[in-house]
């Protein structure tokens, strides 16, 4: 479960970032957190990690994010709605984790099942 809590922080760390000063500090000692869980409670399950991080799916799911994020603030710019506020940067952070532990989750879903541990 850290694993997708994690992420979600991490698809929403643009607008966290934007939403409050000193959330880069905090963004960072997740990212080291999730190095030192990973490294250590992970080790049973490397060959589920190599399989995910070789998968063209997770590239696919990372580019889309970033493409997602861009073009999000790049046409509600050009409507006229640029996100600025507090409240705005947040709800596209909430957006932004959902969608990333959603895809995520069915990422891991199918690599599961490819390598038959599910």
């Amino acid at each position: 479960m850290w694993f997708f809590g994690f992420e979600g922080v991490m698809g929403a760390a643009y607008d966290l970032a934007k939403a409050w000063d000193g959330a880069w500090m905090v963004l960072i000692g997740l990212f080291v957190v999730n190095i030192v869980v990973g490294a250590t409670l992970l080790r049973r399950r490397k060959k589920l990690m190599r399989a995910m991080l070789k998968n063209p799916r997770t590239r696919a799911i990372a580019i889309g994010m970033v493409a997602l994020r861009v073009g999000l603030h790049l046409v509600l710019a050009a409507l006229g709605a640029p996100v600025t506020s507090l409240a705005g940067h947040l709800a596209v952070a909430v957006l932004m984790g959902t969608t990333t532990v959603t895809l995520m989750w069915f990422n891991q879903r199918v690599t599961f099942r490819a390598l038959r541990l599910a």
